[in-house]
């Protein structure tokens, strides 16, 4: 017999957004979901690695907090999160039956229809998570992006599940209608913290917010430190590549919707009545789509000096977008 409690899958904008959106069977718009589960951020490290060129990684989207429990609290949608020390199957199983979606975090890369990775050490490591929306035997139905479930054996689901070990067996189940008005105010506050700082509370805080955009732009600029772009990135075309392919990624794909996930949270504050910065965070979303392009469309086979013009161009942009953005959070703090 095979249980489905949705039927209305695929990512429109945001890939976390939509799973929310359908696990609620699609009662609330995209954009209310993302800008209530925070909407916007920034996050940059360099991770590196013995033997393998660094990582960039930008996250800009709302980070660390996780978006599910975020987002349900925020719409007011009551839940039960729990963690075990093996897969819960049971519980899936009368939650499933009960017409509830399970959200669980995963290990992306030990999914099968997930391509091999460049940078799967970080990707594996980093928080990924599906919602089981059915089953059929032993097999599982996971929405994960696609326009229909993936079906997948629940013992090699289980594999993906324990693998990561910070989000291992989690399960998060709405148990219940949305009760009272959704917390726009909270989430807007969350999202000016998340940019004006702190976000961690620790020395790592220098990599968030405006702080994290004026060091990408700075290590852009840097020629001589160990740390810098020209360093790190420019030795070789193959290093070039590197770096400029994770810039694209991070601001058009991965951890993000287009745009840097600007679009999609303008769209939310028009919705809630923030016209004048929703304005400003789209002007935004501009001058970081242009960023990416460039980082796309570079000559992995430029000479130093197209390379250094090419860092040069992106942090400009960076410049821009830390300037529009400040003027959009004093805007909601209005």
């Amino acid at each position: 017999m095979t249980v489905l409690v949705y039927e209305d899958f695929g990512t429109g904008r945001h890939r976390e957004a939509s799973l929310i959106r359908h696990a609620l069977g699609s009662a609330h718009d995209e954009e209310l979901v993302a800008g209530l589960a925070g909407g916007i951020g920034f996050m940059y490290f360099v991770f590196e690695y013995e033997g393998l060129t660094p990582i960039a990684t930008i996250v800009a989207q709302s980070h660390p907090e996780p978006w599910v429990q975020v987002a349900l609290g925020r719409l007011g949608v009551p839940y039960d999160a729990t963690r075990a020390m093996k897969p819960r199957w049971g519980r899936v199983r009368a939650a499933l039956d009960e017409g509830q979606p399970a959200f669980c975090v995963v290990d992306r890369s030990s999914l099968p229809w997930h391509e091999p990775d460049p940078a799967a050490e970080m990707t594996g490591a980093d928080p990924h998570t599906v919602v089981i929306a059915g089953y059929d035997g032993d097999d599982l139905l996971i929405e994960d992006g696609a326009g229909t479930p993936h079906r997948i054996d629940r013992e090699e689901f289980g594999v993906a599940w324990t693998a990561h070990r910070k989000g291992r067996h989690q399960l998060i189940v709405p148990t219940g209608p949305p009760e009272g008005e959704p917390d726009v105010d909270g989430a807007i506050a969350t999202t000016v913290t998340h940019l004006t700082g702190p976000v961690l509370g620790n020395q790592f805080d220098v990599n968030f917010g405006f702080t994290g955009m004026e060091k990408l732009a700075a290590q852009l600029r840097d020629r001589t430190t160990k740390a810098g772009w020209e360093r790190r990135f420019g030795g070789s075309p193959a290093a070039f590549r590197a770096g400029t392919g994770r810039l694209y990624a991070c601001l058009e794909e991965e951890w993000t919707a287009p745009g840097a996930t600007r679009p999609l949270y303008a769209d939310f504050l028009d919705l809630v009545g923030r016209p004048e910065a929703a304005g400003l965070f789209r002007e935004s979303a501009r001058s970081w789509s242009e960023l990416a392009a460039l980082a796309r469309d570079a000559d992995a086979d430029a000479d130093a000096g197209g390379r250094r013009e090419l860092f040069e161009a992106c942090a400009e942009r960076v410049d821009r977008c830390v300037d529009l953005e400040g003027q959009a959070v004093r805007a909601l703090q209005k």
